[in-house]
């Protein structure tokens, strides 16, 4: 159980129990191969380390920084591969919505929403997605403080649904800068929902290479240790067989690789936070 009881089941297990929950993929659905690759490799990586796997892709990155980026499949196609990944690697899937109307249309496939920072106080998304009655991960606008995300959270209640995840994932300072504030994670746990920590959009740098985001991908790591000792209840990470080849948000993301390496070094700090090692 979470420090507050707070736990939401999803498929054999639950957000929130006091084991990691990892959501990890790519960026964006760049091909149901890659999708496919990803999916299974963290599926294994997971199981052997009893972490909770989620797979984490997006059907339309409608928030790049140029009108000319790649923004993935298109809500159609990309639902359509992350079916095909839920139901050929037996694994949650989790997507971004962007407009009203997509939540329930996604809602048919995926067992969590996410709502993506920029549009976390948007009323009409919030109560469309919540009223799908799925799990909903809320990231916390750049600009928000953690305590504002209450009135969010209130949003989703009014809605009809109290199963809220909320999500760090850095606070703007200055021109192409973000920072964490760790003490956003116990903020956000006080207001009775379960905590997720964003390591590879932390480190991202919005609009630093002119038409698209750059990043720092080495500090992903020491953020996400960080957290893990503040204590979270899920990660967020994205990964890439090759992300210098990726169609989007490559700084970022952490090679396929390397996350074996990257887990295990969060979990020795996630066992110690939840009394858990041995």
């Amino acid at each position: 159980m979470s420090e507050f009881g707070v736990n939401y089941a999803i498929g054999n297990f639950a957000i929130g129990d006091g084991s990691l929950t990892l959501m990890a993929g790519p960026c964006s659905l760049e091909s149901l191969e890659l999708g496919m690759e990803v999916a299974r490799e963290m599926r294994d990586l997971c199981a052997v380390r009893g972490v909770h796997y989620i797979f984490k892709a997006s059907f339309d990155k409608a928030n790049r920084t140029s009108i000319a980026s790649w923004r993935g499949p298109g809500i159609v196609k990309g639902l359509e591969q992350l079916a095909r990944i839920k139901e050929t690697l037996n694994v949650p899937v989790v997507t971004d919505i962007h407009e009203p109307w997509q939540a329930h249309e996604a809602a048919k496939v995926v067992d969590i929403l996410q709502i993506p920072a920029f549009l976390c106080r948007q009323t009409d998304l919030l109560v469309s997605a919540a009223s799908t009655g799925k799990i909903l991960n809320v990231k916390k606008a750049q600009f928000l403080a953690p305590e504002d995300m209450a009135n969010v959270v209130n949003k989703c209640r009014e809605a009809g649904n109290d199963r809220v995840l909320l999500c760090e994932r850095g606070t703007t300072m200055g021109y192409h800068q973000l920072v964490v504030d760790m003490r956003s994670l116990v903020t956000m746990r006080a207001l009775g929902c379960p905590v997720v920590f964003d390591a590879t959009h932390s480190v991202q740098k919005p609009g630093a290479l002119g038409g698209a985001s750059g990043g720092d991908r080495s500090m992903a790591l020491p953020l996400a240790q960080a957290a893990a000792a503040v204590g979270i209840d899920a990660l967020f990470v994205e990964t890439h067989p090759d992300p210098g080849a990726a169609k989007s948000d490559g700084p970022n993301m952490i090679p396929l690789s390397e996350m074996g390496v990257f887990l295990d070094r969060v979990l020795a700090i996630h066992a110690v936070r939840w009394g858990t090692s041995s």
